[in-house]
């Protein structure tokens, strides 16, 4: 499975990248959000979702893995496919998108050109309960400390422990802000007392 493709921006469009990686060229399919991340840039690493299909075979790319879990999210809403979700990401951002589903905002998911009301109402029923767990977030854009290793691997405790990232993501970054030098344990635990 390919993570991540790195290397120089050959062409880019709204639509698509082509990186050449060594001397292979990608063609890559991007949203608008990706696209304004790379604008005027040589350089790009591009988070990849490969689409395998019975006659297709497809990359879409992303300029972060945040970005990249939403996706990843929305194409497992029945009737949300790979062309839908990017044109979700190309039309509202991933903040305005878990927004709407956090507030049932269905008029705001309908303003995406191609998602109707029954399929509005479908990404806000089976994707809320995720979005509140915090499913759909890359951890580390939670937490922008120095430390963010040990923000990880307290994270994934805690959500072991049954604590959605939602709520981790609230006391987590003060914490590390309060003991910088702290141990993954200490963490756990003062994170435990603020749950």
């Amino acid at each position: 499975m390919i993570e991540y493709i790195k290397g120089q921006i050959v062409s880019l469009s709204p639509t698509e990248l082509i990186l050449d990686n060594h001397g292979i060229g990608y063609s890559i399919l991007i949203s608008l959000q990706t696209y304004e991340v790379f604008q005027g840039k040589t350089e790009a690493t591009a988070y990849i979702h490969h689409y395998i299909r019975e006659d297709e075979e497809l990359y879409f790319g992303f300029a972060t893995k945040d970005e990249r879990e939403l996706f990843r999210l929305l194409i497992g809403v029945s009737g949300i496919g790979v062309a839908s979700a990017r044109m979700m990401l190309s039309t509202l951002t991933s903040d305005e998108i878990r927004q709407a589903i956090l507030a049932e905002d269905v008029n705001r998911i309908k303003t995406v050109k191609g998602i109707g009301l029954k399929s509005a109402q479908r990404v806000v029923l089976e994707l809320k309960d995720k979005i509140v767990k915090g499913e759909g977030t890359d951890t580390s854009v939670l937490f922008k400390a120095n430390n963010s290793a040990l923000a990880d691997e307290a994270t994934t405790a805690l959500v072991m422990l049954g604590f959605s990232k939602a709520n981790i993501g609230k006391v987590l970054p003060g914490i590390m802000k309060d003991q910088p030098d702290a141990k993954v344990e200490d963490i756990i635990k003062a994170a435990l007392k603020r749950l």
